[in-house]
Protein backbone atom coordinates (compact mmCIF):
# COMPACT_ATOMS: atom_id res chain seq x y z
CA UNK A 1 0.00 0.00 0.00
CA UNK A 2 1.27 3.09 -1.19
CA UNK A 3 -0.55 6.12 0.49
CA UNK A 4 1.11 9.99 0.83
CA UNK A 5 -1.00 13.14 1.70
CA UNK A 6 0.03 16.79 2.07
CA UNK A 7 -1.12 18.65 4.97
CA UNK A 8 -0.92 21.92 3.55
CA UNK A 9 -0.07 25.57 5.00
CA UNK A 10 -2.33 27.34 7.00
CA UNK A 11 -0.93 30.92 6.88
CA UNK A 12 2.56 32.57 7.66
CA UNK A 13 5.43 30.52 9.72
CA UNK A 14 2.75 27.65 8.85
CA UNK A 15 4.78 24.72 7.08
CA UNK A 16 3.45 22.35 4.68
CA UNK A 17 4.05 18.73 5.13
CA UNK A 18 3.55 15.68 3.74
CA UNK A 19 3.67 12.08 4.64
CA UNK A 20 4.47 9.18 3.23
CA UNK A 21 3.03 5.40 4.70
CA UNK A 22 5.70 2.91 4.94
CA UNK A 23 3.73 -0.24 4.81
CA UNK A 24 5.45 -2.85 5.97
CA UNK A 25 6.58 -1.34 9.20
CA UNK A 26 3.34 0.93 9.61
CA UNK A 27 5.82 4.39 9.61
CA UNK A 28 5.37 7.47 8.50
CA UNK A 29 7.85 9.76 6.68
CA UNK A 30 7.58 13.13 6.17
CA UNK A 31 8.57 16.09 4.04
CA UNK A 32 8.48 19.48 5.48
CA UNK A 33 8.68 22.28 3.43
CA UNK A 34 9.09 26.34 3.83
CA UNK A 35 6.50 27.91 1.25
CA UNK A 36 8.29 30.93 1.09
CA UNK A 37 11.34 29.31 0.03
CA UNK A 38 10.68 25.68 -0.45
CA UNK A 39 13.19 24.95 1.49
CA UNK A 40 12.73 21.58 3.25
CA UNK A 41 13.62 18.87 5.47
CA UNK A 42 12.89 14.99 5.43
CA UNK A 43 11.91 13.11 8.85
CA UNK A 44 12.36 10.13 9.72
CA UNK A 45 12.80 8.46 6.49
CA UNK A 46 12.70 4.90 6.31
CA UNK A 47 15.64 2.22 4.41
CA UNK A 48 13.23 -0.43 3.32
CA UNK A 49 14.40 -4.07 4.56
CA UNK A 50 13.62 -7.09 4.15
CA UNK A 51 14.36 -9.62 6.86
CA UNK A 52 13.79 -13.43 4.54
CA UNK A 53 16.97 -12.30 2.55
CA UNK A 54 18.80 -9.33 5.05
CA UNK A 55 18.88 -7.30 2.27
CA UNK A 56 17.95 -3.39 1.39
CA UNK A 57 16.89 -1.05 -1.06
CA UNK A 58 16.17 2.65 -1.22
CA UNK A 59 13.08 2.59 -3.51
CA UNK A 60 11.46 4.19 -0.75
CA UNK A 61 13.19 6.81 -0.12
CA UNK A 62 13.98 7.34 -4.08
CA UNK A 63 10.63 7.76 -4.25
CA UNK A 64 10.01 10.63 -1.57
CA UNK A 65 13.18 12.35 -3.52
CA UNK A 66 11.75 12.02 -7.11
CA UNK A 67 8.31 13.73 -5.39
CA UNK A 68 10.44 16.83 -3.61
CA UNK A 69 12.76 17.00 -6.91
CA UNK A 70 8.61 17.41 -9.06
CA UNK A 71 7.74 19.96 -6.13
CA UNK A 72 10.86 22.14 -6.62
CA UNK A 73 11.45 21.43 -3.06
CA UNK A 74 15.57 22.15 -1.95
CA UNK A 75 16.07 19.74 0.73
CA UNK A 76 18.60 21.00 3.50
CA UNK A 77 18.40 18.92 6.36
CA UNK A 78 17.77 15.09 6.62
CA UNK A 79 16.30 14.42 10.80
CA UNK A 80 15.51 11.60 12.84
CA UNK A 81 13.92 11.48 16.10
CA UNK A 82 15.43 8.79 17.65
CA UNK A 83 17.36 5.52 16.88
CA UNK A 84 14.22 3.70 15.52
CA UNK A 85 14.00 -0.03 16.41
CA UNK A 86 11.05 -1.35 13.80
CA UNK A 87 12.86 -0.07 10.57
CA UNK A 88 16.26 1.26 8.86
CA UNK A 89 16.45 4.94 8.63
CA UNK A 90 17.57 6.33 5.51
CA UNK A 91 19.78 9.42 7.14
CA UNK A 92 22.85 8.02 5.88
CA UNK A 93 22.07 7.06 2.42
CA UNK A 94 20.13 10.39 2.42
CA UNK A 95 23.51 12.73 3.47
CA UNK A 96 25.58 10.86 1.00
CA UNK A 97 22.90 11.02 -2.15
CA UNK A 98 22.38 14.77 -0.99
CA UNK A 99 25.38 16.25 0.38
CA UNK A 100 23.14 17.50 3.31
CA UNK A 101 23.62 17.68 7.32
CA UNK A 102 21.91 15.33 9.23
CA UNK A 103 20.69 15.51 12.17
CA UNK A 104 19.61 13.35 15.64
CA UNK A 105 19.41 14.18 19.44
CA UNK A 106 22.11 14.28 21.59
CA UNK A 107 21.43 11.37 23.89
CA UNK A 108 21.89 8.95 21.28
CA UNK A 109 25.49 8.57 22.96
CA UNK A 110 23.43 7.46 25.77
CA UNK A 111 21.31 4.77 23.72
CA UNK A 112 24.99 3.83 22.05
CA UNK A 113 26.30 2.87 25.02
CA UNK A 114 23.43 0.70 26.00
CA UNK A 115 23.30 -1.31 22.81
CA UNK A 116 27.50 -1.66 23.13
CA UNK A 117 26.29 -3.85 26.12
CA UNK A 118 23.35 -5.49 24.72
CA UNK A 119 25.71 -6.50 21.63
CA UNK A 120 28.47 -7.36 23.46
CA UNK A 121 30.63 -4.79 20.81
CA UNK A 122 32.52 -1.92 23.23
CA UNK A 123 33.81 -0.21 20.64
CA UNK A 124 31.35 0.08 18.14
CA UNK A 125 28.52 3.00 17.62
CA UNK A 126 29.90 6.91 17.32
CA UNK A 127 27.23 9.00 16.73
CA UNK A 128 29.45 11.83 16.47
CA UNK A 129 31.39 10.29 13.26
CA UNK A 130 27.75 9.33 11.43
CA UNK A 131 25.47 12.49 12.46
CA UNK A 132 26.43 16.19 11.47
CA UNK A 133 24.57 17.44 14.26
CA UNK A 134 23.75 16.14 18.33
CA UNK A 135 20.67 17.99 19.25
CA UNK A 136 20.42 19.15 22.31
CA UNK A 137 16.84 20.02 24.15
CA UNK A 138 15.93 23.71 23.13
CA UNK A 139 18.41 23.37 20.43
CA UNK A 140 17.10 25.78 17.25
CA UNK A 141 17.74 25.72 13.80
CA UNK A 142 15.65 27.09 10.20
CA UNK A 143 13.97 25.47 7.52
CA UNK A 144 14.31 28.29 5.05
CA UNK A 145 12.72 30.82 6.76
CA UNK A 146 10.77 28.66 9.63
CA UNK A 147 12.09 28.41 13.01
CA UNK A 148 12.84 25.05 14.13
CA UNK A 149 12.72 24.43 18.03
CA UNK A 150 14.02 20.62 19.48
CA UNK A 151 12.08 19.29 22.36
CA UNK A 152 13.49 16.55 24.31
CA UNK A 153 10.64 13.75 25.10
CA UNK A 154 11.74 10.50 26.11
CA UNK A 155 9.72 7.71 27.19
CA UNK A 156 9.52 5.40 23.98
CA UNK A 157 13.66 6.01 23.79
CA UNK A 158 15.88 7.45 26.42
CA UNK A 159 16.52 10.08 23.93
CA UNK A 160 13.58 10.73 21.29
CA UNK A 161 12.85 14.53 20.53
CA UNK A 162 10.43 16.52 18.84
CA UNK A 163 10.87 18.64 16.21
CA UNK A 164 8.41 22.10 16.40
CA UNK A 165 8.37 23.46 12.77
CA UNK A 166 7.12 27.37 12.26
CA UNK A 167 3.85 28.26 13.80
CA UNK A 168 2.09 24.88 13.74
CA UNK A 169 3.74 21.59 13.33
CA UNK A 170 5.51 19.56 15.77
CA UNK A 171 6.81 15.65 14.53
CA UNK A 172 6.06 13.85 17.51
CA UNK A 173 7.93 10.66 16.49
CA UNK A 174 6.86 7.49 19.04
CA UNK A 175 5.18 9.43 21.92
CA UNK A 176 1.47 9.87 20.88
CA UNK A 177 -0.33 8.16 18.00
CA UNK A 178 -3.13 8.95 16.51
CA UNK A 179 -6.18 9.83 19.35
CA UNK A 180 -8.34 6.78 18.53
CA UNK A 181 -5.09 4.71 19.12
CA UNK A 182 -3.45 6.43 22.17
CA UNK A 183 0.23 6.20 22.82
CA UNK A 184 3.37 4.47 22.01
CA UNK A 185 5.24 1.76 23.90
CA UNK A 186 7.49 2.53 26.21
CA UNK A 187 9.39 -0.74 27.33
CA UNK A 188 12.59 -0.35 25.27
CA UNK A 189 15.61 -0.40 27.28
CA UNK A 190 16.05 3.33 28.91
CA UNK A 191 12.40 3.73 28.47
CA UNK A 192 10.10 5.01 30.51
CA UNK A 193 6.00 4.80 30.87
CA UNK A 194 7.21 7.44 33.73
CA UNK A 195 9.07 10.21 31.08
CA UNK A 196 6.44 9.47 28.60
CA UNK A 197 4.03 10.83 30.96
CA UNK A 198 5.59 13.99 31.08
CA UNK A 199 6.50 14.45 27.42
CA UNK A 200 2.98 13.93 26.53
CA UNK A 201 2.24 17.04 28.86
CA UNK A 202 4.81 18.78 27.03
CA UNK A 203 3.27 18.01 23.84
CA UNK A 204 -0.16 18.95 24.94
CA UNK A 205 1.17 22.58 26.63
CA UNK A 206 1.83 23.15 22.78
CA UNK A 207 -0.69 25.84 21.15
CA UNK A 208 -3.71 24.22 20.67
CA UNK A 209 -3.80 24.52 17.11
CA UNK A 210 -0.42 22.90 16.47
CA UNK A 211 -0.28 19.61 13.81
CA UNK A 212 0.99 16.86 16.00
CA UNK A 213 2.90 14.11 13.31
CA UNK A 214 3.16 10.93 14.68
CA UNK A 215 5.58 8.42 13.74
CA UNK A 216 3.18 5.38 13.25
CA UNK A 217 -0.12 3.97 12.77
CA UNK A 218 -1.77 0.93 12.14
CA UNK A 219 -4.82 1.35 12.15
CA UNK A 220 -7.72 0.50 14.11
CA UNK A 221 -10.43 -2.04 14.74
CA UNK A 222 -12.81 0.60 13.29
CA UNK A 223 -10.67 2.12 10.52
CA UNK A 224 -8.55 0.25 8.24
CA UNK A 225 -6.45 3.46 6.50
CA UNK A 226 -3.82 4.92 8.22
CA UNK A 227 -3.48 8.36 9.32
CA UNK A 228 -0.61 10.52 10.79
CA UNK A 229 -2.22 14.08 11.77
CA UNK A 230 -4.17 15.35 14.88
CA UNK A 231 -4.14 18.85 16.87
CA UNK A 232 -2.79 18.99 20.37
CA UNK A 233 -7.11 19.85 20.92
CA UNK A 234 -7.65 16.89 19.49
CA UNK A 235 -5.61 15.23 21.55
CA UNK A 236 -6.59 16.77 24.55
CA UNK A 237 -10.10 16.04 23.73
CA UNK A 238 -9.46 12.24 22.81
CA UNK A 239 -6.51 10.70 22.70
CA UNK A 240 -7.84 7.00 23.54
CA UNK A 241 -5.16 6.66 26.27
CA UNK A 242 -4.41 10.25 28.03
CA UNK A 243 -7.46 12.49 26.74
CA UNK A 244 -10.32 13.95 28.77
CA UNK A 245 -7.82 14.08 31.69
CA UNK A 246 -6.17 10.85 32.45
CA UNK A 247 -4.60 11.20 35.94
CA UNK A 248 -0.54 10.46 35.92
CA UNK A 249 -1.26 7.34 37.62
CA UNK A 250 -3.77 5.92 35.88
CA UNK A 251 -1.47 6.77 32.79
CA UNK A 252 1.58 4.50 34.31
CA UNK A 253 -0.46 1.50 35.45
CA UNK A 254 -2.20 1.60 31.53
CA UNK A 255 1.17 2.05 29.85
CA UNK A 256 3.15 -0.57 31.96
CA UNK A 257 0.51 -3.14 31.69
CA UNK A 258 -0.30 -3.26 28.03
CA UNK A 259 3.41 -2.78 27.19
CA UNK A 260 4.20 -6.30 29.07
CA UNK A 261 1.33 -7.88 26.64
CA UNK A 262 3.67 -6.48 23.44
CA UNK A 263 6.36 -7.95 21.60
CA UNK A 264 9.49 -7.09 20.66
CA UNK A 265 9.39 -5.68 16.72
CA UNK A 266 10.60 -8.56 14.67
CA UNK A 267 13.59 -5.98 13.34
CA UNK A 268 15.08 -4.59 16.00
CA UNK A 269 18.04 -6.64 16.91
CA UNK A 270 18.78 -6.03 13.54
CA UNK A 271 18.37 -2.50 12.30
CA UNK A 272 19.58 -1.16 15.73
CA UNK A 273 22.88 -2.13 14.96
CA UNK A 274 22.92 -0.28 11.98
CA UNK A 275 20.49 2.86 13.16
CA UNK A 276 22.91 3.74 16.00
CA UNK A 277 25.18 4.60 12.70
CA UNK A 278 22.59 7.00 11.26
CA UNK A 279 21.41 3.17 9.11
CA UNK A 280 24.91 2.49 7.59
CA UNK A 281 25.68 -1.14 7.42
CA UNK A 282 28.92 -2.23 9.79
CA UNK A 283 32.11 -1.84 7.67
CA UNK A 284 32.66 -4.79 4.88
CA UNK A 285 34.69 -7.88 5.91
CA UNK A 286 37.44 -9.26 3.71
CA UNK A 287 34.36 -10.63 1.19
CA UNK A 288 33.18 -7.34 0.28
CA UNK A 289 29.78 -7.96 2.48
CA UNK A 290 29.14 -6.67 5.65
CA UNK A 291 27.74 -8.53 9.13
CA UNK A 292 25.24 -8.02 11.51
CA UNK A 293 25.47 -9.56 14.98
CA UNK A 294 22.70 -10.62 16.71
CA UNK A 295 22.74 -11.71 20.52
CA UNK A 296 20.49 -15.13 21.18
CA UNK A 297 18.39 -15.80 24.03
CA UNK A 298 19.39 -12.00 25.85
CA UNK A 299 15.77 -10.85 25.06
Amino acid sequence: MSISRTSPSRGPHSPEVTGFYDAPTGSIQYLVVDPATRAGALVDTVLQYHPASASTDTAGAEAILKFAQTEGVKIEWILDTHPHADHLMASSFLKERLGKPNGIGEKLREIAELWRDYYNMPSAFHPEHDFDHLFANGDTFKIGELDVRVMLSPGHTLGSVTYVVGADAAFVHDTFMQPDAGTSRADFPGGSAYDLWQSLQDLLALPDETRLFVGHDYGTEYRRLPQWEATVAEHRRHNKHIGGGTEKEGFISMREGRDKTLNLPDRMLEVLQMNLRAGKPPKAEADGHSYLKIPLNKF
